[in-house]
């Protein structure tokens, strides 16, 4: 099964689209990883279309800081150094916090019984890190998603993106977060008892407590 953003409209996708999604795929499951050139013909050549699209994905990408564009020399995957990953947590912790304390009385039993059988359904994936990982973001967007705020909800998605990648490498060749599901359900638990402050506190406090163990394993592969 496949999730999306609650807040994206399905419309028919422009060639632009197209190759901006193909390249944020590949560049969040880790087929390109920091430093690499990205050449607009050899990637136009695979997806069967002209260079100009994927050019425009390249800018695309580079204003959400995935990839760098360089005179005459394309486009290169850009990556985070540890300074930049803690900095995208941060951001992610006041936006995420942000977007639940406004959900909290939004959501009702059912749409919570939804978010739970995402849960169940990261745990079918355990032993899958780039699966667990997509299904991790789909909980969180959704979640956030009953803020009901677009804006706020770009954000979110364009942080997750960038840190993807080095979370997907995390999970598939590191130890995984034994409390990952308790986690998670106490922010459920949270929104359910109405205490919109908590739920914000305990959304807070779940995603930076990822960054310690992250980091951790990112300069071990160094």
């Amino acid at each position: 099964m496949q999730f999306a953003p609650a807040y994206v409209e399905r419309q028919p996708q422009t060639a632009e689209e197209e190759a901006y999604k193909f390249l944020l795929e590949a560049i969040c499951g880790g087929r390109y990883r920091k430093g690499e050139r990205l050449i607009a013909e050899d990637i136009a050549t695979e997806i069967g279309m002209s260079r100009m699209p994927v050019r425009e994905a390249f800018r695309r990408l580079d204003a959400q800081g995935l990839v760098t564009l360089r005179p005459n020399r394309g486009a290169v995957v850009s990556g985070l150094d540890i300074d930049e990953l803690h900095e995208v947590f941060e951001m992610r912790s006041a936006l995420e916090g942000l977007a639940v304390r406004v959900a909290v009385g939004r959501i009702n039993e059912r749409q919570l019984a939804a978010l739970e059988r995402m849960l169940d359904e990261m745990d079918d994936y355990r032993d899958d890190g780039a699966q667990w990982v997509r299904r991790h973001r789909a909980f969180h967007e959704h979640l956030c998603s009953f803020s009901g705020r677009p804006r706020l909800m770009k954000q979110i998605f364009a942080l997750y993106s960038l840190i993807e990648a080095p979370m997907r490498l995390w999970l598939q060749h590191g130890e995984k977060p034994l409390s990952a599901r308790e986690e998670h359900a106490v922010i459920l638990e949270a929104i359910r008892s109405g205490d919109a402050a908590k739920a914000e506190a305990v959304v807070r406090e779940h995603i930076e407590g990822t960054v310690p163990a992250l980091i951790q394993f990112l300069q071990s592969e160094k």
